[in-house]
């Protein structure tokens, strides 16, 4: 799960309209899991898609590179620790450091923006119907992924989430046969499989009655 996770959050320096940022995991399993997370993180190469063996770009401008720059300082300065990984950084071009954010608070900009970019939120939870009210506590609702082996949980998330696609054990959503899009404040409608072409059809009610036409 690490290096899924680690790749689908980290493709395009975080830049993807579905990539993971708050990652909840159950206290059971939080240490090992970051532990893990972060010797994926310093397996990143930083520097210009051009150059071989790269696996996280820049981010598009200064305006974003800044913009990540003081989400960062807000929650480290409101108490959270942050932990970046140990890759070196090409010295022109505006490129950011993989970022973990660890004990989070709601007091913090990170926990109610999204970042867009290379910034990843690790948060504890001991009960499922915690974990789920935090999923569902902004007003976004595009993507969502959980691991689990319990049957029963995939059930509940895939009901309780509030999102508009939910990959468990994975992370294969922008496929075209299947309806891509958000809800709440994610959007309206969807791209790909035969739901998309819904936005594009008027729906019309025709009625007749045959038996009492007498003409």
């Amino acid at each position: 799960a690490a290096q899924r996770l680690c790749a689908a959050k980290f493709r395009n320096a975080g830049q993807v309209c579905i990539a993971p940022t708050r990652f909840l995991l159950h206290k059971s399993v939080a240490s090992s899991f970051v532990d893990k997370f972060k010797a994926q993180m310093n397996a990143l190469k930083v520097g210009s898609g051009l150059d071989e063996g790269v696996t996280m770009g820049p981010v598009v401008n200064e305006r974003r590179l800044k913009a990540l720059t003081e989400l960062v300082d807000d929650a480290r300065e409101k108490g959270a620790t942050i932990w970046q990984a140990d890759v070196p950084l090409p010295n022109e071009g505006c490129f950011f450091a993989p970022t973990l954010i660890l004990n989070p608070t709601l007091s913090m900009r990170v926990m109610q923006e999204e970042p867009f970019g290379p910034i990843a939120l690790v948060s504890e939870f001991t009960s499922l119907t915690d974990a789920v009210k935090e999923a569902n506590r902004l007003p976004y609702g595009l993507a969502a992924y959980a691991y689990t082996r319990n049957e029963r949980t995939e059930r509940l998330l895939g009901e309780q989430v509030e999102a508009g696609m939910i990959a468990i054990n994975h992370h294969g959503l922008g496929v075209p046969e299947v309806p891509f899009g958000g809800i709440k404040d994610s959007g309206y409608g969807t791209e790909g499989g035969p739901e998309a072409v819904r936005a594009h059809t008027l729906i019309k009610f025709v009625s007749t009655e045959h038996e009492k036409a007498d003409f």
